[in-house]
């Protein structure tokens, strides 16, 4: 018979979060699938469990995974767990949950704390409806792309972010979005948990010359329903311009410009010839 696979929840900072379940589940698994062993030994003898451990990343998730499905298929149970919260959730744990239910592994889950979720509920915005858009890629290509996505985006928007990007994607989330109400988020259930409520013109700026330290979340105002924004075909030339030096063709530029701001790609593409022979 199969053994199954555990997603575990652990704690977000006050070790007081995790539940009898989760401990109970860590307690009685064959093996633990963790993100960082050393973090989550940490965890373990805090609580006076002793598990035998195998590190599953994002850099190893591919060669683990295949390790970690096998030992199942044979009958082990694992528990898997990220640093902290849900596993599976901005991390590469859902490429072991998919890997497991494709090869008919029973998969259950232990919920915990969620760090969006927290912040979700300390931000004072409107979350009856909200998107979790979990890190903006460090690739510029991918995060133009991310970021013109959600341009109109009405629902309220979640991230997360490192404090030493923190500054740059203020930035660019204020460059993209113009200024929107914002609830900066940190260090959420640990001793300095604060939330910063201001807009992201003023965060911007602020955030330049003052870093925050600590795990952040982001949570950030939708458009307005009222708000509408045409393109000008300089701007939507601009956009294409800019997927140009990221070595896209001026065709698929001009293609990708005019999928993001309405405008026909024939007139975009006429533009970047005519600006390419001045």
């Amino acid at each position: 018979m199969p053994g199954k696979l555990f997603v575990v929840g652990t704690p977000i900072g006050n070790l007081g979060d995790i539940s009898p379940r989760a401990l109970e589940t860590l307690e009685s698994c064959d093996f633990i699938a963790a993100e960082d062993t050393r973090v989550t030994l940490k965890l373990l003898n805090h609580f006076g469990i002793k598990k035998p451990m195998i590190s599953y990343f994002e850099h190893n998730r591919r060669e683990k995974g295949e390790v970690i499905l096998e030992r199942i298929l044979s009958g082990e149970t694992c528990a898997l767990v990220t640093d902290a919260g849900m596993p599976a959730v901005s991390d590469p744990g859902e490429d072991l949950v998919r890997l497991c239910h494709e090869n008919g592994v029973t998969v259950n889950v232990v919920p915990g704390p969620s760090a969006f979720v927290a912040a979700a509920a300390l931000s004072g915005m409107s979350v009856g409806r909200f998107t979790f858009e979990g890190f903006l890629s460090v690739n510029k290509p991918g995060r133009r792309e991310h970021l013109q996505s959600i341009r109109h985006e009405k629902r309220t928007m979640i991230f997360y972010e490192a404090p030493h990007k923190l500054s740059a994607t203020l930035c660019d989330l204020y460059e993209c979005l113009g200024d929107r109400e914002i609830a900066i988020v940190r260090e959420i259930t640990k001793i300095h948990e604060q939330v910063i409520r201001t807009t992201l013109k003023e965060a911007s700026e602020r955030f330049k010359e003052e870093p925050l330290k600590g795990e952040i979340v982001l949570v950030i105002a939708g458009e307005s329903e009222d708000a509408e924004e045409e393109y000008t075909l300089s701007q939507a030339v601009e956009l294409a311009g800019q997927y140009i030096k990221d070595g896209m063709s001026p065709s698929l530029a001009a293609k990708q410009a005019a999928k993001q701001t309405g405008l026909k790609k024939g007139d975009i593409y006429k533009s970047l010839l005519e600006g390419e022979e001045q």
